[in-house]
This record gives C-alpha cells, structure tokens and sequence, in this order.
C-alpha cells in the first residue's frame, strides 16, 4: 500500500526546521572563521626554520587529517563534559578543517612569486612586515574560493553535531519524524534547506574564482 507525502508535516515541521538551520548556520559560520584562522596560523607555523615548531605542527595536522570527524567529536563530548555541545562542535570543525585550510594557504603562499620574497630581502623587511604586507595579501586573495568551498564542505557536514546533541537542523528534523512518523517529509524538507543554502553559495565560489583566475 502506497504511502501519501503528508503536506501537513511538511507545513507544521517548518518552523522547528528553520531553528535549528539557525543554529547550523552558526555552528559553520564560527567553525569556518576558526578553520580560516587557525589554518594560516598552521601554514606559516609549518614553514618555520625550527623543527621543533614546524615537526610537531605538521605531526598533529595529520593525525587530525587521518582521523574521522565523528570520532573527534565523540571523543571531544567525552573528555570535555562540562562544555556546551555546540561549542564543543564549533571548535572541533574548525580545527578538523583548519588542517584542511592550512594546505590551501600554504599552496597560496607557494604561488607568491619568488621576485616577492627576493624584494622584501632586498628592502630589509621585517618577517613579520613581510608576511603582512607583502605574502599574505596576495596568498589570501588566491585561495578565497578554495577557503569558500571548504565553508560549504563544513556546512554540509553540520548534521554529525547531532550525536554530540547539538540541536542543528538534522536533529530536529529526526526528532519531529520519531515523534510524527514523518520521516520522509521533514528529511525531504531538510534536504532542500540544504540545497538552497548550498547552491548558491557553490555558484558564487566559482565565479569568483573564474574572475581572480583572470
């Protein structure tokens, strides 16, 4: 016996939906600002003349690369009992895809010309006037639509919040179908608030990036 797509779940499940894309939309804007900052922080630390900065750095980078999201998540709520889940969540996305963006700056900085360094050697430029006037500028603007891809991978990837109990878009969405029996629909819903969100923003990457290609 065929089952009909319950309109009403859809029209009553909204609103409870949109909370919770609320809290997504949080949990990947401040993870993505987190993954963005730390992840040039892990690109010029990687670059460091001194081994004992750029070994270690690069060891832990890897370890959080070779390691599920999932299970970084689970283990975080375990060890830090007393903190918020969506704070436990935001910071675990963030350094997740920190070592993610910190090969996307450092491939940014590889493809500053070497005429840049050369310059800033022959003017006697400070490291640290040389990294902000001169690299970064240039490397940041390179890897924008790189970064903005990454904010959609994170985005997409908000719904693992839930078996920490972040009460994002996903975790309402099963929360109302077990309490409704309306699985299809909310889940149908939520696939689409994704879709909407997601698109555009995927669409806007690449034209960006077309244009800084030019």
């Amino acid at each position: 016996m065929s089952q009909t797509f319950d309109w009403d779940a859809v029209r009553d499940s909204l609103p409870l939906l949109l909370q919770g894309f609320r809290v997504t939309l949080l949990a990947t804007v401040l993870g993505t600002l987190v993954a963005a900052v730390l992840g040039l922080a892990i690109a010029v630390a990687g670059r460091a003349p001194s081994r004992w900065v750029s070994v270690p750095v690069k060891t832990v980078m890897e370890f959080v690369r070779a390691t599920p999201l999932l299970v970084q998540l689970v283990g975080a709520a375990a060890v830090f009992t007393s903190v918020e889940p969506l704070t436990i969540g935001i910071v675990v996305l963030g350094i997740h895809y920190a070592t993610y963006t910190s090969e996307v700056y450092r491939a940014g900085i590889d493809g500053v010309p070497k005429g840049q360094w050369e310059a800033c050697r022959a003017l006697s430029l400070p490291p640290r006037r040389t990294w902000q006037a001169v690299i970064l500028p240039q490397a940041v603007r390179n890897v924008l639509p790189a970064l903005g891809n990454y904010a959609i991978s994170m985005f997409k990837e908000t719904p693992f919040l839930a078996v920490i109990t972040v009460q994002e878009m996903v975790f309402e969405a099963r929360k109302y179908g077990t309490d409704h029996f309306a699985y299809t629909e909310v889940f149908t819903l939520a696939g689409l608030i994704f879709l909407v969100a997601s698109y555009p923003t995927s669409l806007l990457m690449r034209k960006l990036e077309k244009r800084l290609g030019h």
